[in-house]
């Protein structure tokens, strides 16, 4: 599967991902063979961090 490269719809595609079919971000990189560091590194370039009680980058 190939994600978004613009941060702005990776945070869309990877919050809809975790809403939909992970029940947190270790699952979904794992899932998907992501590095979970360089996913939350990029969504931070943008001020958007994972809160994992709502299992969503806010």
């Amino acid at each position: 599967m190939t994600i978004p490269k613009d941060p702005v719809m990776l945070l869309s595609f990877i919050n809809t991902q975790l809403r939909d079919f992970y029940p947190d971000l270790e699952e979904l990189c794992s899932s998907l063979s992501l590095e979970q560091r360089e996913l939350e590194e990029k969504l931070a370039q943008i001020d958007y961090h994972y809160d994992e009680k709502k299992n969503q980058f806010v």
